[in-house]
C-alpha cells in the first residue's frame, strides 16, 4: 500500500468514526500528514463519493457519505437541475470502476457548427441577456468591466480560486488585493493563486477592447494564472508537451502536442465565429478544459476566458460566486466522460444569475462614463502611476509636460484637470487599477505632507 493510500484511508476512517470534522481537527489527529497532502486527499475522497463536505472556509466540515448523500453529491437542492443533468450526476457518482474509460473525442468539437449549433438554446440566451444587460451596453468594449474593476478583482479572484480548493476567505482576499496583506496560516501557493488571478483579470480588462480568442491571448492568460505554480516553469503559457491524467476521472486527454495544437486551432476558429457572447462564453467553458491544452490550470484559464466575451459586450461578469466546488467538478466531469453539456449548462445559468444579483445595485446606480476619461484612461493611469513612483518630482510640472506631449491643444485643460482629480482622490482602495502597492502610495503621500 502506498503512503498516499495509507494516509487517505486514515483520513477516511477518522471521518467515518465521527460526526463531522474540520480540516484542522483532522490534522490534529494526524500530525504526520501535511496540510497540503490532506487537502488533496480530502478532495479525492469527495470526488470519489466517499465523503461529503458542508460549509465554507473555517466552518467547512467533512462527513462520511451515506447512500442518500451520494444521489446528488455536490449539488444542493437550490441549484435547479433538468432530468438530463440528473442522469449525468448519477453516472459521475458511480465508482471509477463502473465508469467507461474514454479518450478525447475530436468529433465532439468538429460537429459544432457556429451559429447553427447551440449549446445554449435561444430562450436561454435571451434570458441570460436580460439578466446581464447593463446601462453601458452601447459604450466601447470593456467599459463596464473597467467601471467595476475593483469589485471584479475581488469577486472573481476569490471565487475562481475557491473552486480550486483555495482556503482564503473573501475578507482575506480583499486585504491581499487592496492592501497587499498576506493571510496568516495560508500556504504560499494559495496566496500566489489569488495574486495570479488578479494579474490575469487586470490583463483581460485592460485589453478587452482589443484582444480576442487567439493563441497570443490564451497563452498569456495561462501564463499569468500559472506563474510560480507549475512544477516546470517552462510549461507556463505553452502547449502541453506530455500526457496528463485527470484526478478521479476515467477520461484521458490527448497526449501528442501536435494533436493538441490541431484541436486548439479548430477550437479557436470556431469560437471566433460565434456571434452570441454567452454562447462564446459557454463554448470556452466546455471545450477548453475538455481539450486540456496546458499542463495544468486549464479550468482556471477557461473561467477567465469565458468572461472575455462578456467584458467585450459590456455585460455583467460571471464571477462564480457561491458555486459549490463539487458541483463544478461534477459538471466538468460530465463533459469529460460523456461529452454532454446539460449539467454544466444548468450550473452556468444558476451561477450567472447569482453573479448578476451581486451586481444589480451597481448596474442600477452606475453613472454614465466621462467620455474624456474613457478616451484618455491609459494616459491618466500611466501619469498617476509615474507621479506616485517618483515622489521627488513636481506633480503639476509632470502633468503639464505629459499633457503637452500627448494631448491635442483643445483637450489639454480638461485632461489635465482629470489627472489632478485622480491624484486628489487616490486612496488604498483604488491602487490596483494603477498597479501600485500600498507601500508606494504611503511613501508618496508622506512626501506630499512634508
Amino acid at each position: 500500500m502506498s503512503t498516499n493510500t495509507s494516509a487517505s484511508n486514515l483520513l477516511l476512517q477518522t471521518i467515518q468514526a465521527t460526526n463531522g470534522l474540520s480540516l484542522n481537527q483532522l490534522l490534529e489527529q494526524h500530525p504526520n500528514i501535511s496540510r497540503r497532502t490532506a487537502q488533496r486527499l480530502i478532495s479525492e475522497l469527495i470526488g470519489s463519493g466517499q465523503i461529503v463536505a458542508t460549509g465554507k472556509a473555517r466552518s467547512r466540515r467533512y462527513f462520511a457519505a451515506t447512500k442518500s448523500s451520494t444521489v446528488l453529491v455536490g449539488f444542493p437542492d437550490y441549484i435547479p437541475l433538468s432530468s438530463d443533468s440528473r442522469d449525468i450526476v448519477a453516472y459521475i457518482n458511480q465508482p471509477l470502476a463502473a465508469r467507461k474509460p474514454v479518450g478525447y473525442q475530436l468529433e465532439f468539437l468538429a460537429a459544432y457548427q457556429p451559429n447553427n449549433s447551440y449549446y445554449l438554446p435561444q430562450t436561454l440566451r435571451l434570458q441570460l441577456h436580460k439578466m446581464g444587460r447593463t446601462k453601458l451596453h452601447q459604450e466601447p468594449a470593456g467599459t463596464y468591466s473597467r467601471a467595476i474593476l475593483n469589485r471584479l478583482l475581488i469577486d472573481l479572484s476569490w471565487a475562481s480560486s475557491h473552486l480550486e480548493g483555495n482556503t482564503y476567505s473573501r475578507l482575506d482576499t480583499i486585504e491581499l488585493i487592496e492592501q497587499g496583506k498576506v493571510a496568516q496560516g495560508k500556504a504560499l501557493l494559495e496566496t500566489q493563486m489569488i495574486l495570479n488571478h488578479k494579474t490575469a483579470i487586470e490583463m483581460l480588462v485592460a485589453n478587452s477592447d482589443s484582444v480576442g480568442f487567439n493563441h497570443y491571448t490564451l497563452m498569456n492568460l495561462h501564463s499569468a494564472l500559472a506563474e510560480n505554480l507549475l512544477t516546470n516553469p517552462a510549461d507556463e503559457g505553452r502547449i502541453r508537451m506530455h500526457a496528463v491524467d485527470i484526478s478521479q476521472s476515467v477520461y484521458r486527454p490527448l497526449g501528442a502536442p501536435q494533436q493538441i495544437q490541431t484541436a486548439l486551432d479548430m477550437l479557436l476558429t470556431k469560437v471566433n465565429q460565434i456571434n452570441d457572447p454567452f454562447e462564446q462564453s459557454f463554448f470556452m467553458m466546455v471545450h477548453l478544459p475538455y481539450l486540456q491544452p496546458f499542463a495544468d490550470i486549464n479550468k482556471r484559464t477557461s473561467r477567465l476566458a469565458a468572461n472575455l466575451p462578456l467584458f467585450q459586450a459590456n455585460l455583467c461578469p460571471l464571477t462564480f460566486l457561491d458555486v459549490p466546488e463539487q458541483a463544478y467538478s461534477c459538471a466538468t466531469l460530465g463533459v469529460y466522460e460523456l461529452t454532454r453539456v446539460e449539467l454544466l449548462r444548468d450550473l452556468y445559468l444558476w451561477a450567472y444569475e447569482r453573479s448578476t444579483q451581486e451586481y444589480l445595485a451597481i448596474k442600477q446606480s452606475l453613472a454614465e462614463p466621462d467620455p474624456a476619461r474613457l478616451v484618455w484612461r491609459d494616459l491618466i493611469k500611466t501619469t498617476v502611476r509615474d507621479i506616485v513612483l517618483h515622489p521627488e518630482i513636481d506633480s503639476l510640472i509632470k502633468i503639464s509636460d505629459t499633457v503637452a506631449n500627448h494631448v491635442t491643444a483643445a483637450e489639454r485643460t480638461n485632461v489635465q484637470a482629470l489627472i489632478i482629480e485622480e491624484l486628489r482622490r487616490l486612496h488604498e482602495g483604488v491602487l490596483a487599477r494603477y498597479g501600485l502597492r500600498p507601500s508606494e502610495f504611503s511613501a508618496w503621500k508622506k512626501v506630499q505632507q512634508q
